[in-house]
């Protein structure tokens, strides 16, 4: 399932995030690929553990938490701390896939990679190119979104993001392992929980909306991988 979050973060956190990201150094993204994904990565990054970093990671994090959309197609159990790439002009990441486990930089954690986010931090007004690329099951997708806006989709899918041709595309990346592992899953409990949510606001006494909540909340227990 590709979710597509719309102003995950407002104008003015994409402008706090942008200024703090303005004033620090950037490192080779290489550091953070594999090493098939590292012949085809051309783009530079801030440091995993850089102080900078975590706090505006903890930003967005923060926002997710309460976004209702999020929590409801993410289900999220662990999460690697976002991450801030940027491409320039003639950078780009070519095809590849995710590793399918993440350590969490400095401590002895990792995360199954069952799904990754890409949050625009970039108008596309700013660059030319940059379109992330996911071949996915039903067809091949390309999204450039504006500034706050976020995509969720699955790891397992090959992806890239093709060359930067003018200005520069900077965005928040990072990985989520849901308590539910399996994508088509996933997609069932968000479609009922986007049908529970519609007939509480339609007909919010009606005894349907009990049935099905417990509906939901049986079949998260069965699936669920805590």
């Amino acid at each position: 399932m590709l979710l597509v979050i719309r102003e995950a973060l407002s104008a003015k956190q994409v402008a706090e995030l942008r200024h703090a990201l303005a004033e620090i150094d950037w490192v080779d993204g290489r550091a953070t690929a594999g090493h098939l994904s590292a012949a085809v990565k051309r783009n530079s990054q801030v440091g995993e553990e850089h102080p900078v970093g975590r706090r505006l990671g903890t930003v967005i994090l923060d926002a997710l938490e309460r976004n209702p959309t999020f929590m409801s197609g993410a289900l999220p159990a662990k999460l690697v701390p976002p991450l801030f790439n940027r491409y320039a002009e003639d950078e780009t990441y070519g095809r590849h896939i995710d590793g399918a486990i993440r350590p969490i930089a400095g401590t002895h954690h990792r995360v199954r990679t069952d799904l990754a986010a890409t949050l625009f931090l970039s108008s596309p007004e700013e660059y030319d190119g940059g379109e992330l690329i996911m071949e996915e099951a039903f067809g091949t997708q390309r999204l450039r979104l504006p500034a706050g806006d976020m995509v969720v989709y699955p790891a397992t899918s090959i992806h890239e993001v093709t060359p930067v041709t003018r200005g520069a595309r900077i965005a928040s990346f990072f990985w989520i392992q849901s308590l539910v592992r399996e994508d088509a899953r996933r997609r069932m409990l968000f479609g009922l929980d986007g049908t529970i949510q519609s007939l509480r606001l339609q007909t919010p006494d009606s005894p349907a909306i009990l049935e099905l909540t417990a509906l939901y909340h049986n079949l998260l227990r069965e699936w669920a991988d805590v």
